[in-house]
């Protein structure tokens, strides 16, 4: 499994990199999110190789979500973490934006991938408006140290719901809030990339 088979791109360090960062996008989106982007030139710009992937069913059509790709989609989370750590030695960070950072979390907490530290972004807690039907089931499974970067206007959870739902992962965990952001996490007054890099890099140490 390399790059070209899970259409992912590589971010390179000017240096050797001091280890792997793996995202995927939501799903809506695709490789080349914004969000994306920017946090993958940060982790270079800090010695290490990012790389962003396209999940399964983005491969398989140009646009719209995802629908009963689930299994697929985690399937292809693995491949990626695999492909990517054969890229590089050190640590292997992975997540993503919203249901791509789902999807991670689902297979780090079935043990399908190992990594070194979960970063999700916008974690979509329930659907808008629905807040009975929370998406935490699995969160009890997850023994990596966790961060959720989170804007404080996303739809998707309240902070304070995502809170509670981080206490139920049985590792260190930190929430990255954005204040004013809502799910696409766009700022113009904080480096949101350079925030979620810094607590990534503090639960590693």
């Amino acid at each position: 499994m390399n790059l070209e088979q899970i259409a992912g791109v590589a971010h390179a360090p000017q240096a050797t990199p001091t280890g792997v960062v793996v995202l995927t996008h939501g799903a809506g989106g695709s490789r080349e999110s914004p969000l994306l982007i920017r946090v993958c030139e940060e982790w270079a710009r800090r010695g290490w190789l990012a790389v962003r992937y396209n999940l399964p069913y983005r491969r398989r059509r140009p646009k719209g979500p995802p629908s009963g790709s689930a299994k697929a989609d985690q399937a292809g989370v693995a491949e990626a973490v695999a492909a990517a750590r054969a890229l590089a030695d050190g640590p292997v960070i992975a997540g993503g934006h919203s249901y791509g950072g789902r999807m991670t979390s689902m297979v780090v907490a079935d043990r399908h991938a190992d990594v070194d530290v979960l970063t999700l972004f916008s974690y979509p807690l329930h659907p808008p408006g629905k807040p009975e039907r929370m998406r935490t089931e699995h969160l009890p499974r997850i023994a990596t140290p966790t961060v959720f970067t989170h804007g404080s206007s996303d739809p998707f959870g309240s902070l304070d719901e995502l809170a509670t739902a981080a206490k139920l992962i049985d590792a260190p965990t930190e929430v990255v809030e954005i204040t004013g952001a809502r799910h696409d996490l766009g700022s113009k007054s904080v480096d949101v990339a350079a925030m979620a890099v810094d607590a990534a890099l503090r639960l590693l140490a």
